[in-house]
Order: C-alpha cells, then structure tokens, then sequence
C-alpha cells in the first residue's frame, strides 16, 4: 500500500481571525499530515440571492457572507504552509477562485461533493490539468461517478484523478458511512484512486478506510469545537487529529501484503512449531511407522518438521534414538 495522502480540512474554521488560521496551519503540522485544506467561495457565486431558507438556515447568504475566508490571505497562508512544509490546499467554488488558486501554485485542486456533479463547474477546475481530488456528489451511485470522471477526461484525458466516497450529511451517522462504497468504485474504476471524505464523529472511520483500500483521507478538524460557526460541532479538535493521523499509520503498515514466508516479528517464534518426534525408543535401522514417531514443540534447525511426518514414514532410523528425541534429516535413512 501506498502512502496514504492525508488532508486536514479546516474549511471555515478560521472564523476570519488570520491568527486562528495560521494556528489551523500549526495544528495540521504537529498532527503529521500531508496537506492542510481551506475553502474558497463568496457569497454571491456560490447561492443565488433568491435562495430560501432550508437545512435549518436563515439567511444563507449571509451565514456565507460571515465565514468566507478573506481572498487576500491566499498567498500569505500559501507561503506560511510552504515555508513550514506542509501542502496548502483551498477548494474553489467559482471560476475566479479556480484561476486565483492556479496562479499560487497549489499542487491540485479538490472538487466538493456538492460541485461535482456539475459537469460546467467540473470541466472548468479539469482544464488547469493539475491533479484532482473529487468527492463523489451528494445520493452518487456508480454511474454517477463514472460520469463526473468522463467531464473530467473530456478536458484531460490523462487527469490524475482520486474519487472520495463520502457521505454529505454533517455529521454523519455511523451507519451511512457505507465503506463498502470504497470496494464497489474500486471494482467499477480500477484506474482510478480511491479514498474518503469523512464526516463521522471521532476517529475511528477513517482507518477502517484505509484498510479497504482508501488512499486519500480528507477530515474536517478545529481549534475547538465550543467555537461558534456551523463547521466547528462535527470536526475533530487538534488531540485526535493526530491520533487519527498515527492510526492511519498504523492502518498502512497492518495492510501491506506479506512478502515472505516468515515475517521478522516470526522469526523468533518459529522454534514453536512441531517438529516429528520418537514416540519411542528407535533402533538403528528400525522402519519409522505411525506408533513410533509423533510430532511435538520445539522445531529446531535442521529439524524435521511436522508437515513432513507422512513423507518420513517408511524410511529407517540411521541411528538409535531415545524417546522425545527430536528428528533431523540425519537420523533417517530414505
């Protein structure tokens, strides 16, 4: 398995305090992931002013108004994070934000699930050619996957592309994290990454993810979720953004396939495995049957192991042998 690409998405949990964002930026440092991901959007491209209220809003635009991350702070959080070595990211939502972001140099772009199924919005964010990360679009099946990968190769045949399942609900309960979405796009996309988009309580998700496969894991994370604003309640606080980071760690190093016989962990265990044994004393020349040899611990070196007890019957004993003496290749005749 791969290194799993970690973002940390603090989204508008800067509360437009430039100091809170900088200290956004620190925590995703001492917390070991990848990238940190802010959002960048203004209130009037991103809903319509003739918007009505739902979800338990007010006012929409105005809620968008109040947490948007000021556009001057881009190149000043862009620099921060490369100066201090960890990959700045800003999801855009329109078109200027898509050139603004392009022009810093960020190193690919993320396609919201509420974006993605827009084939016009999409197109635009592919033609910049970077790297895309994409979270499949709110009630995404399969098709509508395939989809939002074939607008994408209409402007990039060659796009580097990572689909995120991912349930758009906030928080979302555990029962819809619906991980088995991870082994179906998988199956459906075989050439194209695939990773989460968590919005689950805790931490405990995403590592399950990394265990099916998930290559990209993206997390909303806070200074504190007693903070006020409407991304604070489901994030996680800087304490489990680590530990999630090292459980996913942990999870990388779990997965990867065995490469040999005996891992090094084994070695030193491999003297508990059974090895033919004299179920009594043997004489020399004496023809090795079911009632005189039995298998017990230790297996030794140069032992001969159990898995070869039927092989050995027939043969002759090469030399006397007390009882609970432990066989080597020696001590037969074939």
């Amino acid at each position: 398995m791969d290194r799993v690409f970690i973002v940390a998405e603090a989204g508008a949990n800067h509360n437009r305090n430039f100091d809170q964002a900088l200290a956004l930026i620190d925590s995703a440092l001492r917390a070991g992931v990848d990238a940190v991901k802010f959002q960048t959007y203004s209130s009037e491209t991103l809903y319509s002013k003739n918007t009505p209220d739902f979800a338990g809003y007010n006012n929409i635009s105005k809620l968008i108004k109040d947490i948007e991350l000021p556009r001057e702070w881009q190149k000043d959080l862009k620099l921060y994070c490369d100066d201090h070595g960890i990959e700045f990211m800003s999801t855009p939502f329109d078109e200027k934000a898509v050139e603004e972001l392009y022009d810093l140099g960020v190193q690919r772009f993320k396609i919201a699930g509420f974006e993605s199924t827009d084939p016009r919005f999409v197109k635009c964010v592919a033609a910049t050619k970077l790297p895309l990360i994409i979270t499949a679009g709110i009630g995404s099946n399969v098709e509508m996957v395939h989809s939002i990968v074939g607008w994408v190769r209409e402007v990039n045949s060659t796009a580097d592309i990572t689909i995120l399942h991912g349930n758009n609900a906030y928080p979302t309960p555990f029962e819809d994290a619906s991980l088995g979405q991870i082994d179906k796009l998988h199956r459906a996309l075989p050439d194209i990454k695939v990773g989460l988009s968590d919005h689950t309580p805790g931490i405990l998700i995403p590592p399950l993810a990394v265990a099916k496969g998930a290559t990209t894991i993206e997390k909303h994370f806070t200074l504190s979720r007693r903070l006020p604003g409407p991304d604070h309640p489901f994030a996680i606080e800087p304490p489990e953004l680590t530990q999630m980071v090292g459980n996913i760690r942990i999870a990388e190093k779990a997965c990867k396939e065995k490469k040999t016989n005996f891992t090094t962990s084994e070695e030193n265990m491999r003297k508990a495995m059974r090895a033919v044994v004299a179920a009594v004393p043997l004489k020399r020349g004496e023809i090795l049957t079911q009632e005189n040899l039995t298998t017990k611990r230790p297996c030794l070196e140069g032992s001969i192991p159990a898995i070869e007890y039927y092989n050995i019957l027939g043969s002759r004993a090469a030399t006397a042998l007390e009882t609970d003496a432990i066989l080597s290749w020696g001590d037969i005749n074939e």
